[in-house]
């Protein structure tokens, strides 16, 4: 398991299966999750400083983390 904090199992523990489904029959939610581990992992990387950016480079990953979690959440939501 990961440290890196907000992972998708951590967000929506009660959905953990469902996501290892979808990830694994529905290309677009796999590419979704896949997104949203790539953006999340840049946001800790920020957060600690191993990669230094922008304040407005971090809140704009932040922003897309969230849209991305929203969009994962509707996802998940309509299965």
């Amino acid at each position: 398991m990961s440290n890196t904090p907000h992972e998708l199992s951590e967000e929506f523990p009660a959905q953990v299966a469902k996501i290892q489904a979808l990830k694994a029959g529905d290309a677009h939610f796999a590419k979704l999750a896949e997104e949203y581990h790539s953006v999340n992992r840049a946001v800790h990387r920020a957060e600690t400083r191993i990669d230094l950016i922008t304040e407005e480079q971090e809140e704009a990953l932040r922003r897309q983390r969230a849209h991305l979690k929203d969009h994962i959440w509707h996802h998940l939501k309509g299965v």
